[in-house]
């Protein structure tokens, strides 16, 4: 009996010594890749264990670059790059997809564009197979004040020597909607532009705008354009308008400069009759002051007074 649990405990340790020994130095790895030709052996699978690394991510990406003929892929650059940040698996990819289509990449650049952060597998199958990208829709304004509002298809391939410290595709669209704009707006009329669309195609091509960026423009095309606002029409409106609230603003200034003129001429007349008023109560005074000082007479006065009355008898037969 106890033979038996000796041996059951004897077979634990070696079992647990086992799955320690395999785990630490993945021997079936080591078998593959022997079998595929890569030169690795277990201490150094063992080594990759101690620093972190992955073995079956760095074998298999040897294994892969071993196949595709790129003898310029080592083990210490894989390890390197794969405890700088990188993925070894994505740049293996690009390098083999780039041998494969003749592209020039080399793996020092493999790797600095993936540590810059670009998909550099996608950047190689963007430079064998160019990408489409669609603009939002850009409105623009013909010399004529119509708006047009376009929207172009952009067509881009990978420029690999950029990849590092070029632009995206944020500016590359940001610099063709730039030249849309800028061509429209240089057109005589909006017909012009609806009739031959593609000479906005030619002028923004013109223009370079894949300078700085991580692409080359192969084609701007135009898929949509529409007709938008009229936009001068609108503008003349707002300037009439404009004017019409200046003329009424300066009409109403006018109108309260005649009524105060108004205002202060009635107030002199008020004033001149005031000293009319005033006047004429002094006459009284007047006339018998004469009366006692004999300058005045019964007759001088009877006289005054026909005058007056025919003076009245005027006014009322005018007035009929």
């Amino acid at each position: 009996m106890e033979n038996l649990y000796l041996f059951g405990f004897l077979a634990f340790v070696a079992i647990v010594v086992l799955s320690v020994f395999f785990h630490y130095v993945p021997f079936v790895l080591w078998i593959s890749a022997k079998a595929s030709g890569v030169n690795v052996s277990l201490l150094q699978l063992f080594m990759m264990r101690i620093r972190h690394v992955p073995p079956y991510a760095i074998v298999q990406a040897m294994i892969e670059a071993h196949k595709a003929g790129l003898d310029d892929v080592s083990r210490d650059s894989l390890e390197a790059h794969y405890l700088a940040g990188g993925h070894v698996e994505r740049v293996v990819h690009a390098l083999v997809s780039a041998s494969k289509a003749n592209i020039e990449l080399s793996f020092q650049m493999a790797t600095a564009i993936d540590l810059a952060g670009r998909d550099v597998f996608e950047a190689v199958q963007m430079s064998v197979n160019p990408k489409v990208i669609d603009t939002p829709h850009v409105t623009a304004v013909a010399k004529d004040g119509i708006q047009l509002i376009a929207i172009a298809r952009v067509t881009v391939r990978a420029n690999i020597k950029r990849l590092v410290g070029g632009a995206g595709e944020d500016t590359v669209l940001a610099r063709v909607g730039e030249g849309i704009v800028s061509s429209i707006g240089s057109a005589e009329s909006h017909k012009a532009v609806l009739e031959n669309p593609d000479s906005i195609s030619k002028l923004v091509l013109k223009k370079g705008l894949d300078a700085g960026t991580a692409f080359e423009i192969l084609s701007i095309d135009i898929a949509d354009i529409d007709i938008g606002k009229n936009i001068g029409a609108a503008l003349q409106i707002d300037q009439a308008n404009a004017d019409k609230n200046i003329a009424q603003a300066k009409a109403e200034e006018r109108r309260a400069m005649a009524v105060a003129l108004e205002q202060e001429m009635i107030a002199k007349a008020q004033e001149a009759r005031a000293k009319v008023i005033e006047a004429e109560a002094e006459v009284p005074k007047a006339m018998a002051e004469a009366f006692r000082s004999g300058n005045l007479g019964i007759m001088d006065y009877y006289r005054m007074k026909n005058i007056q009355a025919d003076t009245a008898m005027r006014d009322n037969i005018a007035k009929e």
